[in-house]
């Protein structure tokens, strides 16, 4: 599928977190490849149920989507100071969850900001949702636009992330090589 100057092949799982509705998308693809839809979809819980129990559906919901769809990766909306501090809460604690995920299965993880996601799917920063929809849809050439806009930003963020990741890891793994090539001429210099 992918020649040898393309990149590998990757797939993510975004996660576009909130407490009543927690968007999730996976996506494979790699730089200079079409990207294509996996899967995406929409935890929901009601707002009236206890705290703990959200978070308990929405953390079944991701264990279940992390089994059946095996990501490389994981892409995690970064939650942002709003005037709602309820609201925060409820995104920081969603966005533990994905996070907690990656951990106990040692992949990867990228917290994207909002505005990092627009620029890479849109070209602007300062995107709304629509346009991040329109362009989501004709990213992955679908045939109608992913609702609502929490699946179109978990498909986003993954998106985000294939294009940035892939750049992101070359660069770490760079500067872990340079690294360790000092380590080693200083291990030569002090024999």
């Amino acid at each position: 599928m992918f020649g040898e100057d393309e990149e590998k092949a990757v797939r993510v799982l975004g996660v576009d977190p909130g407490l009543t509705r927690c968007g999730i998308g996976v996506v494979d693809g790699g730089v200079g490849s079409p990207l294509r839809l996996v899967a995406v979809g929409v935890v929901r819980t009601p707002s009236g149920d206890p705290v703990q129990e959200r978070l308990l559906t929405i953390q079944t919901e991701i264990d279940d989507w992390m089994r059946r769809y095996e990501p490389d990766a994981v892409a995690v909306e970064r939650v942002f100071s709003q005037a709602n501090l309820a609201s925060v809460m409820g995104t920081a604690q969603a966005s533990a969850i994905p996070m907690l995920a990656a951990a106990r299965l040692g992949l990867p993880l990228a917290l994207h900001t909002p505005t990092e996601v627009k620029a890479a799917v849109t070209g602007s920063g300062r995107a709304d949702k629509a346009q991040v929809t329109t362009m989501v849809t004709r990213i992955l050439r679908l045939d109608t636009q992913p609702t609502p806009a929490d699946a179109a930003d978990a498909l986003a963020l993954a998106i985000c992330h294939v294009w940035r990741g892939g750049a992101e890891d070359r660069l770490q793994q760079a500067a872990a090589a340079q690294r360790r090539a000092v380590a080693a001429r200083r291990a030569k210099v002090g024999r």
